[in-house]
């Protein structure tokens, strides 16, 4: 890892109140490439390696933006209670090996669960962990993980009002197909696209998603058209 990518600050559980060490990613940040799916590849380096923050000493985690929120008190006596008596967590490095980023994003996913936390949100988790994995080589376990983002976003869009955040129903649309796309499910990514791609509002509204979605598409159909003839 390059010298000056991560620097250490001093942050307080939200949960126990201990004062605790968290490893940040240095903002200035040059991407190579980008997957389809939102995947941003950085040269010798990946910052999704400390999305999440873990506390060393009771084993809480979450991303920074729920870390540093004032939890209410129902949920922090839930997860006290929980947490009585276990030893959860993993230990604080100021450098993360791949393992420890897979635990980190596990034990989110634990915790948003527990707390009631969006589809939405618990989606996202899921499709970071599948991007670690993709790292790794580890192609059956990204598969299985995308399978569960895609199942958690279709039930996001039936149940969630959206925005969420930044996120649009029309970029989660156009996630699922992509994530179909890379499970080699054409006809599914297709079905997904195609409703992007005939809403005349999304052209105007959400251009650039609009038009990951065209490309997509007629990558999709170059492919047909070029693959072997019968």
């Amino acid at each position: 890892m390059e010298i000056g990518q991560t620097y250490v600050v001093k942050k307080t559980c939200p949960v126990c109140g201990e004062t605790v060490s968290i490893t940040k990613v240095r903002s200035r940040l040059f991407a190579e490439t980008t997957d389809d799916d939102f995947c941003v590849h950085y040269k010798d380096f990946n910052p999704y390696y400390y999305t999440v923050w873990v506390c060393e000493k009771c084993g809480y985690a979450a991303d920074e933006k729920r870390f540093l929120a004032v939890m209410p008190e129902r949920n922090k006596k839930k997860i006290q209670a929980f947490l009585k008596d276990r030893k959860i967590g993993i230990a604080y490095t100021e450098t993360r090996t791949h393992a420890e980023a897979v635990a980190s994003f596990k034990l989110a996913i634990f915790y948003s669960d527990m707390l009631n936390e969006s589809i939405a949100h618990i989606a996202g988790f899921y499709l970071q962990l599948a991007w670690l994995y993709r790292e790794s080589e580890e192609r059956d376990k990204e598969d299985e993980i995308l399978r569960k983002v895609i199942e958690l976003y279709d039930q996001s869009l039936m149940t969630e009002r959206y925005p969420l955040g930044s996120l649009t129903d029309t970029t989660v649309i156009y996630l699922i197909g992509a994530l179909y796309n890379r499970l080699g499910d054409t006809e599914k990514t297709t079905q997904y696209l195609s409703r992007i791609i005939s809403d005349q509002d999304s052209r105007i509204v959400e251009r650039k998603v609009f038009e990951k979605a065209r490309d997509l598409w007629q990558d999709i159909r170059n492919k047909g058209a070029n693959g072997p003839k019968a």
